[in-house]
This record gives C-alpha cells, structure tokens and sequence, in this order.
C-alpha cells in the first residue's frame, strides 16, 4: 500500500531529521534533544510538547509577597518580645543618639517621653514613675551642660520609698554633675553615676529605698576610638520586666 503524498513527506522529514540527530551525537556537536525541540518546533508541534524536566524559580516580586507574607514575630508591651509576668511592668528605654535623635522612655506600653510628645532634651531625662501602680509621676529633662544643677537635685532629692526612676541621657548627661547628684543616683541603684562622663551614653532604671544595684544600666565611654558618631558613642537601649512594689499593708 502506497502512502499519501502529504504522509509521505512527513516520514522523510522525520527520518532526515533523526538521522541527522545521530550524526550530531556522533560528532558531539549541539545536543540531540535540543535539536529535537528545533525540528518539533518546525513541524508546530511544540507548544505542545512535554519537558523531559522543569524547575520553577519564584521571580523577584513573587519572592517580595512571599516575604512580605511571612509572620512577623509577635511583639508585646513597648515592643518586647515576650510579655512580663504578672504584677511587673515592661518598660524600654531609648538613650539619645549624638545630638541628633532624641530618647525615648517607654512603660506598659505608654511613651512617656519621647521627641513625638516633645518633652525631652538635651541632659538627662528622668521620668518618675508609681512603684505601686505603675502611673507617671512627673516627667522632665535637664540641661547637663549648660543648665543649673540644683533643678535636678530638687527633682530628685524628695522621692518617695519604691518611686521608680527611668534615666535616658541626650548628648550631654554628666558635665554639670556634682557630688551629690552622683551619690543620690547611686543610692537610686547605679553602678556608674560616680564615674559618668562628658557625652557619654547613659540609661537607667533604679528605685528609691533599694538594697542592691540595679540590673537595668547600661553605659558607653564617649572615647574617639571606639565612638559610633564623631564626637558621641552609640545609642543604648534596654528592656524589660520591673516587679511592682506591694502596697503597704497587704
């Protein structure tokens, strides 16, 4: 039986084509399956023919959503990352950096002074804070290099037993700093007041009426060697749980 015209030409297309396959093999020139592809191609079978192998790499904004999809670890009071235990209170604090950025002091999840609330400065940032209940007492900062001493130590010379006192340096917390306002710090729980220098960064959490030092301080030597800003070292930051005092008589 003699083959039609048009299936005739097929069958010598596809044989030219396979023995040209074996030659290319033969004389290890392009590859056999990629010229296999040309020809299927050519004869308009390609769109529909299987890959012997696929990989799918995720383009870049693909890649982007499936990022940006993934579950952020969940953060607690003032941006901890996990919440205090009962009848504590979380708090973070921010010192400033150089002269630039002002610090931030943070409790239960309130700012209590920062540059958005506009009530923070240059020197020392001290808010006071309610051993018992956690509530604001006062807030302000001090000018340490140009401003007058004595208005710091009446902020902090008649502090009730258990106040709370958060402590955020800003470029300057320590040239006008006498004697006396280093001993009461020290008294408050600090471990560096006596020797806090020019431009150092400094943040602290210390009480009235406590025995031991405080484990919440933080403090880097202003030093050209090792300064993250000229003339300034980096800014500090701490976090964590303080245990609320018990109110007299329970």
């Amino acid at each position: 039986m003699r083959l039609a015209g048009p299936l005739r030409v097929v069958v010598i297309v596809l044989t030219a084509g396979l023995t040209w396959i074996l030659v290319s093999l033969l004389l290890g020139t392009q590859s056999g399956f990629s010229r296999l592809q040309q020809l299927l191609s050519m004869s308009g079978w390609g769109s529909s023919a299987v890959p012997l192998r696929a990989s799918a790499a995720p383009s870049g904004r693909a890649g982007a959503r499936s990022r940006h999809n993934k579950p952020r670890p969940r953060r607690y009071k003032c941006g901890l990352p996990q919440p205090c235990p009962e009848l504590h209170l979380a708090f973070r604090l921010v010192s400033g950096a150089a002269n630039v950025i002002g610090p931030k002091i943070c409790l239960e999840d309130k700012m209590l002074m920062s540059s958005v609330k506009n009530n923070v400065g240059r020197g020392l940032n001290i808010a006071l804070v309610n051993g018992v209940n956690g509530e604001l007492i006062d807030a302000r900062f001090f000018d340490m290099w140009a401003g007058d001493v004595n208005e710091l130590l009446k902020f902090i010379r008649p502090l009730h037993e258990g106040t709370l006192v958060f402590v955020a340096s800003y470029d300057d917390p320590a040239t006008k700093m006498n004697e006396e306002t280093r001993r009461i710090f020290s008294e408050l729980g600090s471990s560096v007041a006596k020797e806090l220098g020019f431009r150092d960064s400094w943040v602290f959490v210390g009480a009235k009426g406590v025995q031991d030092k405080s484990p919440f301080e933080q403090h880097t030597k202003n030093s050209k060697s090792t300064n993250k800003y000229e003339g300034w070292p980096e800014a500090l930051e701490i976090e964590g749980c303080i245990p609320q005092k018990k109110a007299d008589g329970q």
